[in-house]
Order: C-alpha cells, then structure tokens, then sequence
C-alpha cells in the first residue's frame, strides 16, 4: 500500500532529533506512512541534463526516480532538514534540485501538504532553511501547512574533543569553561512547546487528507507568505538587471 503521508529527514545521525520529529508528525496524523533517511541512499544533486523534460522522469540512475515515485503518490509529506555550517544539509539539498524533474510543464507535486522540520544551533540560520525550504515547496505549488524548528546540538559535545579543540563551539554556546558531554545534548522531546506543535500539526495534516482537504490549485505567488513577496519581487528585478548587464558584456 502506498503512504498517505512520507516522512523525509537529510539528517544523516542515526535517530537524531530530525528523524524523531519527522516520525512523531506521521504517527500523529493517523495516516499510512513511510519515513525514508536521504543519508540511505544514493542521490546526487540535479546535473541539469534535462532529460526529464518530456516525461517529468529523472533519467540520473541513482534512488531518486524511486523515491520521486513515492513522492508522487503521497498527498502530503514532512521534510526534516538540518543546518551544517548554518546552510540546508546536503541531502536535503540534493533532493530538493532533483523535484525539478517532477516540477515543470504537470506539476506533479501540486496541492500536497507539507510540514517541514529544520534542526541547528544557530537560530537564524534555522529561520533562513526554514523560509528556503518553504519557498522552494511554494514554487512546487505545494501547501506548507506549518514550520517545526528545532534547537539542535553542537557536534563538538559527543566527538570527543569538544573540550580540548581550539575549533571547539562549546565555549561558544554553552559558556567558558563547560565541559563537552553527551549529557548536555538535548532532546527535541524536553522542548516542549516544539513538541506539542509536532503533534499539532501531525493532526492537522491526518484530517485534511481525510477529508480530502488538500492543497488548493494556487498559483505560486498566492502559496508565499505575504511578507516574503516585496523581496522576492526585488530579488527577481535585480536577477533580471544582472542577466541583461552579463548579455551586454
């Protein structure tokens, strides 16, 4: 049997907090559901060949034509991401550039529902993935129903070195003088608040592929936050202004 709802996660620790969030959003919602770890298979970044422009198939010979299969046939779907570097993970990365081939001329994913999940220590690089994300799903024509956003933990806390290395960002986020351990590591479970709100919106998507309640056909405009448009609308004027310059020269 297909799944209703497919849990995605680009975090490549084994059972870490995006995993778990993904997981607890598709048993709260009821729904028949499959969660697949990126870091599992072999996907690679788009090569922009365009050999999927007649057919919206991905002719790259790796997972993602199997996993853009499921994608197809589930009517909503929570993607977990977290932020190396304060930047979206490869994986996920990886995974977004390869939805062009379900993307252009059928729109293959327009009207699913979305929940994304994104993990980091650094607060502003979560909201900058998180509104990446949300943008890249809009420009799917999909439906983000919600953002979950988690508190992550510093690698440098349970690598062994964290404090002792000069690199270290112990001191950093958890005062001088703190001692690297995994008992410092928190759980996505002990935020509560974020906890609540997974189960929330775990519930939230179960009733409206239920009822049938998916995303509406909206243009990509009509499926971005109001605040976000203005800067799209000049980024978009500016792109436009450097591929004339570039032409010129």
């Amino acid at each position: 049997m297909q799944p209703e709802i497919l849990g995605i996660s680009g975090s490549p620790i084994k059972n870490s907090n995006t995993d778990r969030a993904v997981k607890a959003i598709l048993a709260a919602s009821g729904l028949q559901s499959e969660f697949v770890k990126l870091s599992d298979l072999q996907i690679g970044p788009c090569r922009a060949c365009r050999g999927c422009v007649n057919d919206n198939v991905c002719k790259t010979k790796d997972d993602f034509p199997a996993l853009a299969e499921k994608v197809k046939q589930a009517k909503s779907l929570v993607i977990g991401s977290y932020t190396p570097y304060s930047m979206v993970d490869g994986f996920s990365k990886a995974f977004f550039e390869r939805l062009w081939s379900m993307r252009h001329v059928h729109a293959l994913n327009q009207g699913k529902l979305v929940v994304t999940v994104v993990t980091g220590v650094a607060w502003h690089a979560v909201n900058q993935a998180t509104d990446m994300i949300t943008q890249e799903m809009a420009m799917e024509r999909m439906e983000v129903v919600g953002n979950i956003k988690i508190n992550g933990n510093v690698p440098c806390l349970t690598c062994g070195h964290g404090h002792e290395c000069k690199m270290s960002g112990v001191p950093s986020l958890h005062g001088k003088g703190a001692t690297a351990s995994a008992e410092m590591c928190v759980a996505v479970e002990e935020q509560a608040e974020v906890w609540d709100e997974a189960q929330r919106l775990g519930q939230v998507l179960g009733e409206r592929v239920r009822n049938g309640e998916l995303g509406t056909k909206k243009s990509m405009r009509a499926n971005i936050r109001p605040w976000r448009i203005p800067h799209m609308i000049s980024l978009m004027i500016r792109t436009r202004r450097w591929n004339k310059s570039a032409r010129r020269k």
